[in-house]
């Protein structure tokens, strides 16, 4: 186990220019992510019911949302109880305020078949945390124009397995970075109505386009288009994530192929106490572990990720235009739907799930491959958050638990009364 405090995010040259759903093992069903955005400002001028912190306050390691103070001790407590009440085998974790890290660990197993344990340099599946990365990732792209987000993508490269159908043309980048493509989640695991015809594994339009419909399918268009716009293709698009994401950030550990570093440290998903012979995320049944996938298979740990967060709340490597509008309401997720009444988002940004709270808007991503589970909050207004990956599929729990505790320094429920929250 490690406990840091003090890491303050260093500006970087940005070159003329600084719930949980994913890919689920590819023999599981992957249920449809859900997540919402509530209007929302550029970060640093978000409105927010500020809870002024006390002189006790100001001596702790961590405050949270709700303005009560915690210890690095609390904290570490805190986690352990949740890895014994929940049997996890493995955790990363990290939590920041105020721009720094103030506490991170790595500990329990990274295979309980062979006792091998996780350690500070392990490597866990960010499952569809990697949307809010790829996202940073096309904004970088944005700003020096090698994409404009605005232009129909079908324009870049059409997408041969729906011209038979007009409505896909209207997709933009913006639309399915902020989940408005109309397409389905994936072809494999959110199949059309048999009503319809459609044999699965065809890709389809589940609504129109501008519709909320969370959708991998969505990103793994993207992700199609930037590679041709960077002169890379599937198996070396991760190049452009080490260029402009990685190699800045210093996240030397992070890739979204199977690298040497991440073969050798890359941990064990578990159902259970029991490790999953799923070796690498699919999401279409030619996937390999060197084709890129945006939507869920950055591979990295709670310590990277949340130096990408703190970052990312900076608005370091982006244009003051791009930050603010990753962190802007795109997307409205009905306030009746079944969405909004199990996550309370409300809304999307680009590659953000946004929602109000009483102690200001917080943003989140989480994310479920099944036997990894993952998540992040982050209050940018306060530059405070947390990331966590699990490998275990009680991670859904873990981010319900540690959400209440940063958010008001309350344990939340025992786990069995925890209500199962869908991927997102």
């Amino acid at each position: 186990m490690t406990v840091l405090i003090g890491y303050q995010a260093g500006m970087i040259d940005i070159s003329g220019r600084r719930a949980l759903s994913a890919l689920p093992a590819f023999a599981a069903l992957s249920a449809l992510a859900v997540a919402a955005c509530a209007p929302a400002a550029a970060p640093g001028r978000l409105a927010s019911a500020e809870v002024p912190a006390s002189a006790e306050a100001e001596d702790a390691d961590f405050v949270t949302a709700s303005g009560k103070p915690l210890s690095v001790r609390q904290i570490d407590a805190f986690v352990e109880r949740q890895m014994r009440d929940l049997d996890m085998p493995g955790l990363t974790v990290a939590v920041f305020d105020d721009g720094e890290i103030v506490y991170e660990d790595a500990r329990g197993l990274a295979n309980t078949a062979t006792g091998r344990p996780v350690e500070d340099g392990s490597v866990f599946e960010a499952a569809s945390m990697s949307k809010t990365v790829f996202a940073y990732m096309v904004m970088r792209l944005a700003d020096r124009g090698i994409i404009d987000l605005d232009r129909p993508l079908h324009e870049y490269l059409p997408m041969e397995e729906l011209a038979h159908d007009p409505r896909y043309r209207e997709i933009t980048a913006r639309m399915a970075l902020s989940h408005r493509t109309g397409f389905p989640n994936w072809r494999w695991f959110d199949p059309a109505p048999e009503s319809w015809g459609i044999q699965r594994g065809t890709m389809y339009m589940k609504a129109d386009p501008g519709t909320y419909t969370y959708s991998g399918e969505g990103y793994a268009y993207l992700s199609e288009v930037v590679a041709k716009l960077t002169d890379t293709d599937m198996t070396t698009l991760d190049g452009v994530f080490q260029r402009e994401v990685a190699e800045p950030l210093g996240m030397t550990q992070s890739s979204f192929i199977r690298t040497d570093y991440v073969a050798e440290h890359k941990v064990t998903g578990h159902f259970g106490r029991e490790p999953s012979d799923e070796v690498w995320p699919r999401s279409y049944p030619d996937d390999t572990p060197l084709t890129f996938g945006a939507a869920g298979r950055l591979h990295t740990n709670a310590p990277e990720f949340a130096r990408f967060l703190i970052a990312l709340m900076e608005g370091e490597g982006l244009s003051p235009e791009a930050h603010r509008d990753m962190f802007a309401k795109h997307t409205q997720v009905p306030l009746d739907s079944e969405n909004h009444r199990i996550t309370g988002e409300t809304g999307w940004g680009l590659g953000i799930a946004i929602e109000p709270t009483p102690y200001g808007t917080r943003y989140e991503h989480g994310g479920n491959n099944g036997e990894f589970q993952s998540g992040y909050i982050i209050f940018p207004q306060r530059r405070m958050g947390f990331v966590f990956m699990t490998n275990s599929d009680r991670g859904q729990e873990f981010n319900a638990a540690i959400e209440q505790f940063l958010t008001t320094g309350a344990e939340a429920l025992p786990s069995s009364a925890v209500a199962s929250q869908p991927d997102r």
